[in-house]
């Protein structure tokens, strides 16, 4: 039995980590999920055999949760995610086991803490970037639980989910090590772990007693889910086809009030439009003739865009060229905003998935940067020339910011949008690619997530579903069903004030990371001083 246990420990870890993840309604676990990872680093000093537990739970984990990634035309891309990213996972826990069998128990939990959340505070800003498992993601499907992420961020529920089991496993060894009779071990040692378990949810429900929702004139939003086949969509004989279904959705809701017509992703313009020439091209023409009925009316609508370099100087290291070279020119990932003038407004998505929008650090490796697996349309990996930051309505000064699809799970990028001035959130995205999985059902939870973190109502339009409107308190309403088309119409309230998050990023993780750095800096320190020789 002793022989097998750190086995079945790494499955019960792996299976109660998946239990907790979105969708499933037994996010409580999380509470315990860690428990047995922290005990297989109890039962096995010997590093490799370690290694070899963690990565079990760690691979089973984000293989149950997140197997939809290889849904597609390419399998391979979710083999590839999932083992790349289970040995990202595997460095802070090796690091933990690292440093408690060095300086004790104590300081490897802290060490533990400090070293998960530089891990996912790393994942969230370079172009690896997978943080579709931060921990704090956990709660997405109960943002009463959270409400205090208007402080913290995601990092705050990371947190509290290793504190919490941390001190239950501690609180479980003292009573294993010393029995006593319960209502003792409850009075003197589970109080702890109770209290950090069971003061967050206080603080929400504090936090959500006073909030004040964002007051001032709203404005009428209306949200198309056009339900095309991403995988039909990028044929160029059904281009006009699926402008003339966007419109005619659109015409169901539409009315002399409407400020905002959100499309999603990619709904415009599929194998690229000349940005220099949008406002002029036939399908601009057509959707302007279709707001002029309506010219109080703003389409902001997924697109791809593509930008010509004329002076070779100004075009970036990772920009394409014609076949005869002739030409330097980027394609984008972006989104427009139109109305009855000539007048447009193109944003770039600049957080793009690897493996498909952007190949990791290509620029040093120039031979990969045509790796780019092809999901229909561009190929070859997207540009990351900034566009403007926000889309701005010159009538009314409200600023929008069109977070496209992957943009949607980064916090701290939404906030930084939000402290540039957006007053609204629109998340425009194309969630078909992974079929009816887990994969946009998460992507949908993660959004509420960060109309908390910003106090921000959130319009989501996604090409199959699920589209929505979001509240600041991160309620969902009116969710269209996955892969049915439709049209929802809602009154949001732009916002004005910032939440601390807002105002001050994520401080959590950021002192976690300079913890980090002080402590490899002084291991270093040590190492070095016991290498040296009597003197």
């Amino acid at each position: 039995m002793n022989r097998w246990l750190p086995i079945l420990l790494s499955l019960a870890g792996a299976l109660l980590l998946w239990a907790a993840w979105p969708t499933s309604p037994l996010t409580f676990l999380i509470f315990i999920a860690f428990i047995p990872l922290l005990r297989i680093a109890d039962l096995v000093p010997h590093r490799g055999k370690y290694f070899g537990c963690i990565f079990l739970t760690l691979f089973l984990w984000n293989v149950a949760t997140t197997w939809w990634v290889g849904n597609t035309t390419v399998p391979i891309s979710g083999v590839a995610a999932n083992l790349i990213n289970t040995l990202l996972m595997s460095i802070p826990l090796l690091g933990y086991h690292r440093t408690r069998a060095r300086v004790g128990q104590t300081a490897g939990y802290f060490a533990l803490i400090v070293y998960w959340l530089t891990f996912e505070y790393i994942h969230l800003n370079w172009e690896f970037s997978w943080p579709w498992l931060s921990l704090g993601n956990v709660f997405a499907m109960h943002p009463s639980w959270v409400q205090w992420y208007e402080y913290t961020g995601v990092s705050g529920g990371t947190l509290w989910v290793l504190l919490s089991n941390i001190l239950i496993y501690q609180a479980w060894l003292l009573r294993k090590q010393y029995p006593v009779p319960l209502g003792t071990f409850l009075w003197k040692t589970a109080w702890l772990p109770a209290a950090v378990v069971v003061i967050p949810f206080l603080l929400s429900s504090l936090v959500q007693y006073n909030f004040k929702a964002p007051d001032g004139p709203t404005v009428r939003v209306v949200v198309v889910q056009p339900n095309i086949d991403p995988y039909d969509k990028f044929a160029e004989e059904h281009e006009r086809m699926q402008l003339d279904k966007l419109l005619a959705l659109s015409a169901q809701k539409v009315n002399g009030t409407t400020a905002y017509i959100i499309w999603p992703e990619t709904a415009l313009f599929t194998h690229g439009v000349w940005e220099n020439k949008l406002a002029y091209e036939d399908e601009t023409a057509l959707i302007r003739q279709f707001l002029r009925r309506y010219p109080q009316a703003t389409l902001v609508s997924g697109a791809t865009t593509l930008k010509r370099y004329d002076v070779a100087d100004e075009a970036p290291q990772m920009a394409r060229s014609t076949e005869d070279g002739t030409l330097r020119y980027d394609a984008f990932n972006s989104a427009i905003q139109l109305d009855t003038s000539y007048v447009t407004q193109i944003y770039h998505k600049s957080r793009l998935v690897p493996g498909v929008e952007i190949i990791p650090y290509a620029r040093y490796l120039s031979f990969m940067k045509k790796l780019a697996l092809d999901f229909g349309g561009i190929t070859g990996g997207y540009g990351v020339t900034p566009g403007v930051e926000l889309l701005e309505d010159t009538r009314t000064h409200i600023k929008v910011l069109p977070a496209i699809c992957y943009e949607s799970v980064y916090g701290e990028f939404v906030a930084e949008n939000v402290r540039r001035g957006a007053n609204l959130l629109f998340v425009i995205t194309n969630d078909g690619w992974w079929g009816d999985t887990e994969g946009h059902r998460q992507h949908a939870q993660y959004a509420r997530l960060r109309a908390i973190e910003t106090r921000r109502w959130v319009a989501r339009s996604a090409n199959t579903g699920i589209s929505c409107i979001i509240d600041p308190m991160g309620d969902i309403q009116q969710p269209l069903p996955y892969w049915k088309e439709g049209v929802i119409d809602a009154n949001v309230t732009p916002g004005n004030t910032f939440t601390f998050y807002v105002r001050f990023g994520d401080l959590i993780s950021k002192a976690a990371v300079a913890f980090c750095i002080v402590m490899i800096l002084y291991s270093f320190y040590l190492k070095f001083r016991f290498s040296m020789p009597n003197s």
